[in-house]
């Protein structure tokens, strides 16, 4: 399926047994970008940065479990979502190096992929990425929780889709019956429920974002130089913007930016200026990996 201003292309595509749905853009030539969401989200949130990121070939995949994509054999972690996303983009473009940007759980996702392929990944932008703090959401820690987390997670409906979407975003304007819709067609895919409910339990628990996985993953991305923007914004309210610093403190050579009156998902509230911001970093950043 084609769609969107230029060669915008869609499709479901088969990975080892498993299913995997993915949209691409851009010349197969030009330097490979992947984007990557968040905890119970899909590719839909990069919708407008495939034509705002033009000069690059973009790809955004719906991680295992979630979105159209069937989950992994493997309990869910951001290990195993690392191992089944280098899966789908090793199909799409071989073993090229590429820029990864990750939202939310999807920038754990990001790092994780330095830590498993320091040689695949040329830079990172991380929006509004989780691991750099404890405190999330009470939504998230809801979730996290045994009983009441799996029976939300089972049964969505149009106000939990509605919560979802208004706690994303600062503006309330964007939170259209048409991103409701779907949000909740998402939410009831078959495999969601679990997936979500796994990986909010593997990342948070009831009293905020586990620390264990958090500590590792930080200490050996620390170990790899690689040209890191971390962005975030200012009216996050899943993930605090304190912890921006807290990522610059981690990562202490890293480029930082802030989005003023945006919440959590700034590709989405505010495209024109995110797609410049990660322009800008990619033209001054992007390094060249020896083969």
């Amino acid at each position: 399926m084609t769609d969107g201003l230029t060669s915008t292309t869609t499709s479901i595509t088969d990975i080892n047994g498993n299913r995997a749905r993915i949209r691409v853009a851009g010349a197969e030539t030009a330097p490979p970008v992947l984007m990557l969401h968040g905890l119970g989200r899909s590719l839909e949130d990069w919708c407008s940065q495939h034509d705002l990121l033009s000069a690059y070939r973009t790809i955004a995949v719906d991680m295992p479990g979630f979105g159209y994509s069937t989950p992994p054999k493997a309990p869910m972690s951001v290990d195993v979502l690392a191992q089944g996303v280098i899966g789908i983009t090793d199909r799409i473009i071989g073993e090229r190096q590429l820029c990864v940007i990750g939202n939310s759980l999807g920038g754990a996702v990001a790092l994780q992929l330095l830590v498993n392929h320091p040689d695949r990944v040329a830079s990172l932008v991380l929006v509004d990425a989780a691991g750099f703090g404890r405190k999330v959401h009470p939504l998230i820690r809801m979730l996290a929780t045994p009983v009441i987390g799996s029976f939300a997670a089972k049964h969505p409906n149009r106000f939990s889709a509605a919560l979802t979407e208004r706690l994303c975003c600062a503006d309330p304007e964007l939170v259209t019956q048409q991103r409701i819709d779907q949000t909740l067609a998402i939410a009831r895919t078959a495999a969601h429920s679990d997936a979500l409910h796994q990986t909010a339990r593997f990342i948070a628990s009831p009293i905020g974002m586990r620390s264990g996985w958090r500590n590792e993953l930080l200490a050996r991305a620390t170990s790899h130089t690689c040209p890191t923007l971390v962005v975030w914004g200012g009216r996050d309210r899943i993930l605090p913007p304190t912890q921006l610093a807290a990522a610059h403190r981690a990562l202490p050579d890293t480029e930082t930016h802030i989005f003023e009156g945006v919440g959590h998902m700034p590709q989405l509230e505010c495209p024109e200026a995110f797609a410049a911001v990660v322009s800008n970093f990619l033209t001054r950043s992007r390094r060249t990996l020896p083969n």
